[in-house]
């Protein structure tokens, strides 16, 4: 017992225990996925920063999920290549712990983020006339600043919650990263609070947001039926469409994950769901946001000619 309560200083992630021959085919499969992960992000990113025409609110707001998507990915992604070349090699708990903060973060950074997109969505279909006033530079700026605080915050109260916890050999994590649930089952005090916590925080950052957004686009709906012009409506719908396709992305993993029932999906289920959450919604999004966007592909069509002609 002694030994078992001994103080940990690293922890194995287990990630996918498979042949070796499908790790490495997993290896490059998801290099490949990370490097498209970084490439499209950037390209939206290059694209937002470089075309004036892009110098809009809801640009700005999907640059600042672009930079979410990056970070996502260089978070997890680095760590589950490793594992898979090498899965005995251990991870520190000082990186274990910050893995687990960062993810906490984006997650919940990106939640905020989607709210406010819908509320800039909201404000250009149902209040045209007063957008520019309501979305002031000003305001923008603020609810970017509120979004990544309201991150931050409550993923240090995880954090704190998490290292006041001693835990116990062996020390391995059933997960491909630092989830705070895998990590919370090594432990070897009462969780009750930090799942108190866990829960808590899921309802504020997800169902909360979720209810926001539904309520903005039952709003929109409401307002574009309203149109009489086909042609403005599918351009109101268009406008939106992109957006929709990320919300649905996002939620339909996270909640399943974290408000779903507790017992009703087997660990191995709902590790699979968070490598789609964490690895293929941030490739999906830049896609999503081109091949549904006019404006991203005239930009991008701009760009090229530009280059071009250089």
């Amino acid at each position: 017992m002694g030994d078992n309560m001994t103080s940990v200083t690293e922890f194995i992630l287990l990630g996918f225990p498979l042949d070796p021959r499908i790790q490495m085919l997993l290896f490059e499969l998801f290099f490949l996925f990370y490097i498209l992960i970084l490439l499209g992000n950037g390209v939206i990113l290059g694209l937002i920063s470089l075309d004036s025409r892009l110098h809009t609110p809801m640009y700005f707001f999907l640059s600042h999920l672009a930079m979410v998507n990056i970070a996502y990915a260089c978070n997890t992604v680095p760590r589950m290549l490793v594992n898979l070349l090498n899965p005995a090699k251990p991870i520190s708990f000082a990186g274990c712990m910050t893995q687990t903060f960062l993810f906490l973060t984006f997650a919940a950074t990106e939640c905020l983020l989607l709210v406010v997109m819908s509320y800039d969505r909201y404000v250009a279909i149902c209040h045209p006339l007063q957008y520019s006033a309501i979305m002031s530079w000003r305001v923008c700026i603020n609810l970017v600043v509120t979004s990544w605080t309201t991150g931050v915050l409550p993923s240090l109260v995880h954090l704190v919650l998490l290292l006041s916890l001693p835990f116990c050999r062996p020390q391995k994590i059933n997960h491909f990263f630092c989830e705070i649930t895998a990590v919370l089952k090594l432990a070897c005090a009462d969780t009750h609070i930090n799942e108190i916590v866990v829960s808590a925080g899921a309802i504020f950052v997800l169902i909360g947001p979720f209810s926001s957004i539904v309520i903005s686009y039952m709003c929109i709906l409401c307002a574009i039926l309203r149109i009489q012009s086909g042609e403005v409506q599918r351009k109101a719908f268009s406008t939106c469409s992109s957006h929709l396709c990320v919300f649905r992305l996002f939620y339909s993993t996270a909640i399943i994950m974290y408000v779903g029932p507790r017992y009703g999906s087997p660990q191995g289920q709902k590790k699979y769901l968070l490598l789609f959450h964490s690895l293929f919604n941030p490739m999906l999004n830049p896609l999503i946001y081109s091949l549904r966007n006019k404006e991203v592909k005239n930009a991008l069509k701009r760009v090229l000619r530009i280059e071009r002609a250089l």
